[in-house]
Order: structure tokens, then sequence, then C-alpha cells
């Protein structure tokens, strides 16, 4: 194989069992449950085989963003209830109810064609998908629409960044929704609002009674700005290895790559790996980049392109074609994962994972 991920199964699992420990009761004493995000065909983990491990594991909801995302796992066998939180397009509608999907309504004008119970999402500030209306008039809605209401939601904007007021104000306006429905006599089954950074870093009052967890499902926390430590503990679940397509050495002087961008300056023996932007190394690792070459760092040199990346192994143990490499995961007491390699490439972690192409084979162990 060229290039291959392999997704311990496990781990997924036991991330899970963490998010559960974590959120245990709400502040009410009602159990929370906990809704895994499997949307990107699981941040590129293989949604089908990662829910179905979910669902073993006991979880009872997934969450999507699509249609046709629910689509898929229902005719995968999937059991859960599916909450499709991004889409309700009026030519998906039919294969929503076809599949016993559950929608998020963003907004009121919306309620009178939903037919199925849904979840109302409220945008608090952020700014993206949601109503803004008044609680009045989103309660007047809800009492006229044809389905019921089964569960009210939002979205932080600054979760992690504890020196902005914005989590505590979103915080503020659903709680000010919420009780405008129920003083009309609506009472959600369903009040959720947070994901991965409110479970790890533990803001209960932000959780209700149902949490979203995405990147802490895949092994990940992102890092809180002037917060606390977080208490959740996940360990990623993606190994990504490519192979060595050939090995060579070049002269001091010698230029690599596409525009030259990198110069030998000794002589160096260089690796040229079957993968490239193509295939999710982010093209900015070029002369920034490291992989992990029998247990040892070793640099990208040259630009990353389409199909190939060149890194510098004359430091390494001897390589030959054929022998594995790794772009994410630890050998030999080095590790490297998607928030070093989004922190080489200048972006973010969720996009270094959600980038891995699907020509990337997709091995699953235990």
């Amino acid at each position: 194989m060229r290039s291959w991920v392999e997704v311990s199964l496990g781990r997924i699992r036991a991330n899970f069992r963490a998010v559960k420990a974590v959120v245990g009761e709400g502040v009410a004493g009602e159990t929370v449950e906990v809704m895994p995000i499997v949307k990107a065909d699981a941040y590129r983990h293989g949604a089908v085989a990662v829910s179905h491990a979910l669902e073993a594991e006991g979880a009872r909801w997934l969450g999507v963003s699509n249609v046709e995302e629910g689509v898929v796992l229902r005719e995968a066998g999937s059991q859960s209830r599916i909450l499709v939180m991004a889409d309700f397009l009026e030519d998906e509608r039919e294969a929503l109810e076809a599949h016993h999907l559950t929608p998020v309504i963003h907004a009121l004008e919306d309620l009178a064609a939903v037919r199925v119970p849904y979840h109302l999402k409220i945008d608090s500030g952020m700014g993206r998908l949601g109503t803004r209306a008044a609680p009045q008039e989103i309660a007047r809605a809800v009492l006229a629409a044809p389905a019921p209401l089964e569960g009210l939601m939002t979205h932080f904007a600054s979760s992690g960044n504890y020196e902005s007021n914005q989590t505590g104000e979103q915080v503020e306006h659903f709680a000010r929704v919420l009780a405008g429905l129920r003083s009309a006599g609506i009472e959600p089954r369903y009040v959720h609002s947070s994901a991965t950074i409110p479970i790890a870093y533990r803001r209960r009052e932000a959780w209700g009674n149902l949490v979203r967890p995405g990147h802490a499902i895949y092994g990940y926390v992102s890092p809180a700005k002037n917060g606390p430590r977080p208490v959740l503990n996940v360990a990623p679940a993606l190994t990504w290895k490519v192979t060595v397509l050939e090995v060579k050495d070049v002269p001091a002087g010698a230029l690599i790559g596409y525009g030259g961008i990198h110069r030998a300056t000794r002589p160096t023996r260089i690796a040229v790996l079957a993968a490239g932007y193509a295939d999710g190394v982010p093209h900015r690792l070029g002369n920034r980049g490291q992989v992990i070459v029998k247990g040892k760092l070793a640099p990208v040199v040259g630009a990353v392109s389409m199909d190939l990346t060149t890194i510098d192994v004359t430091d390494c143990a001897p390589v030959r074609a054929g022998d594995a490499v790794l772009l994410l995961g630890s050998e030999g007491g080095v590790s490297i994962n998607a928030q070093q390699m989004a922190r080489w490439a200048g972006t973010i972690s969720y996009a270094v994972l959600c980038g891995i192409h699907a020509r990337v084979k997709r091995i699953y162990v235990d």
C-alpha cells in the first residue's frame, strides 16, 4: 500500500467512556447523555466502523452534518438516534423521514415543513445557523408547528478562550430562551450546547442533559487560552503511515522538489514518500514538517507535491524502498499528532484529520 491509516476502535471506545465518566451528572443531578459526532466520515476515521463501535459501547445518539451522512449510517445498520445538525434542505426531507433521522431546525419559517420530532437551534451569539428570534416569538412558532419540539440546542464560538466573555454571554442568552419556552409550557426533552471543549474544561453550566463531543472521541482536546487544566484524558485513535518509494543520495547544493525551495547544505540521503497533498498531507509542511522514520524525527525537505513528499533521512537508520514511515503516530519514544502537524502547517488539527483523503486506505484494529 502507498499510504494508509490504522484506526483503533478500542481507543475510540475508551475515549467515549472517558467523556461519559467526566460528564456523569449535570448541575441538576440529571444524567447527561453523550452524543458522539461522526460527521465528515467521523473526522476521516470512517463513520460506519466508528459508529458501530460507539453503538456497541452504548451510544444512543450520533451526530452528523447532513442527511446523506445519516442515510449512509442507516443503510449500514445503525440503530441509534441520528441528529442531522446542518441540513434541512427541501430535496432531502423525504429521505430524512424515510430513514428516521432527526432534523435540527435553524429558522422558524421551516417549522411549518417539519413532520417529525426536531431539535431547534438557537443562534446565541456565534452568528451562523440558528434563530435569533425573541423567546416569545420562538414559543409561538413552536406551539403552532405540526411536529413536536424534542430538543433545544446552541453552539459556542469561543469556549476555549477564557479571556473572552462570549461563552458566558451565550450561556445566558440560551438560558433566557429556554426559560421563555418553559414559561409558555414548552419543555424540551433534550437541552444541549457543549462540544468537546466545554466538556474537557468542565463548564458544567453549559452541558444541559446532552453533550456533543467530536474531537475528543478521536483523541484530541484543544488547549484553552488562559483556562484551567482539562479534566478529560483521551488519546489519538489514528496512526497514518506511508511507504517509501525511493531512497537516493544527492550532493551538497542539490535542489529538491518543485521550485527548488530546498538546497542541500551537505551530501544528503533523501527518501521519497508515496503521499502528497492529494492524500491530505498539508502543502505547507514543505521545509517545515517532520515525519517519524525508524523511531527518529526526519524533516520534510522541499515542497510537498500532489502525490509525493520528500524527507531527509541522512541521520536515520538505513531506509529502503518499501519501508513504512509515520506521518501521525508514535514510535521509538517520539510522537507526532494532528495538533503538532497543524502547528507546522499553520492550520488546526480538525483540518489535518478531515483532510486525510478517501484514497488513503483505512485499516481497523482493536
